[in-house]
């Protein structure tokens, strides 16, 4: 395949992602549900559509079973479990760990999907059925995609590990997170813990992840992502009263040129950019700077503490 077909095999699947995204908050707007806004989505179109090799270790069946269910279950730790932030945040962290291992994928992004509704308050059942229909477009445009040959068929081999080590490893993961989580939580600026900031702490938990060798550029990444989300969401929607939608898309755009550009691909970097449309505009000056110091923070932690042991 010649380098041109490649680029614009590349573009159209760019195109795809963006438009996924602006369609989910155009459907929100109209609707007048905002619960269907989930930013990890654009998380997963990176990971499932532009990326040239899916980085994680899973199958169509288990993204859609997966983030139905992490999702659901962040709703029901809302609903029916009153306890403080901190322990419901734990609590899904928790449960995340214990069905990827069950189903023996490192399909972390379900983190986020879980913790998200537990940091809005979402209890509305809107929220993981806005989850399961965008999972299910997402599986059926890659089936598209390896069908006609946009991009390589993903191919699923189980992840293989130890389940007393990983059992030791999800647990060190969890007192590691509550007690970095503690300050934050307990002054209410959880955003320094954003729920992609806590997806990309595992990713570079585990000793084997590439991205460990580049942990400026992630960090950098991420901060860029979060301030290109609230300069779109403070200029186009709130000074200029564009619909949100827009912003939206000209926020994928900028990312999708940005990652192409410097060729680095990292999902939660596409979770963190839609954040901001769903904050409220009195936290859009702060956040990408809460992103940075969480970034930083839980990026060289990571590093730290989690040496020489295999999480996945």
């Amino acid at each position: 395949m010649d380098a041109h077909l490649l680029r614009q095999i590349r573009i159209e699947r760019y195109i795809f992602g963006a438009l996924l995204a602006f369609v989910m908050v155009f459907i929100a707007e109209l609707s007048g549900e905002k619960e269907i806004i989930f930013p990890e989505i654009c998380a997963l179109t990176i990971g499932a559509w532009i990326s040239e090799k899916q980085p994680w270790m899973t199958n169509k069946r288990r993204i859609f079973f997966l983030m139905t269910i992490s999702s659901l279950f962040g709703v029901l730790i809302v609903r029916y479990v009153p306890l403080p932030l901190i322990f419901q945040v734990c609590l899904c962290f928790g449960f995340t760990g214990f069905i990827l291992t069950l189903l023996k994928t490192n399909f972390i992004p379900i983190i986020s999907a879980c913790i998200l509704p537990v940091y809005l308050g979402t209890k509305s059942w809107v929220y993981p059925l806005s989850v399961a229909v965008m999972a299910l477009i997402i599986i059926v445009a890659q089936w598209y995609m390896e069908k006609f040959h946009m991009r390589p068929v993903n191919k699923f081999i189980p992840v293989k590990f130890s389940l007393k080590k990983q059992i030791i490893k999800w647990s060190k993961l969890l007192l590691v997170f509550g007690f970095i989580a503690l300050m934050p939580f307990k002054v209410h600026q959880i955003y320094f813990l954003a729920p992609p900031l806590i997806v990309m702490f595992t990713e570079l938990s585990n000793p084997k992840s590439k991205v460990r060798k580049k942990i400026w550029h992630i960090i950098t990444l991420m901060f860029f992502s979060a301030l290109i989300g609230c300069i779109l969401r403070l200029l186009l929607n709130i000074y200029l009263g564009l619909p949100l939608f827009i912003c939206t898309l000209s926020s994928c755009v900028i990312l999708f040129i940005a990652t192409s550009k410097v060729k680095i691909s990292f999902p939660p970097a596409g979770a963190i950019l839609l954040i901001p449309m769903i904050l409220d505009k009195n936290l859009l000056l702060m956040f990408p700077f809460e992103v940075l110091a969480g970034a930083i923070t839980l990026g060289f932690t990571a590093l730290i503490m989690f040496k020489d042991e295999e999480i996945f």
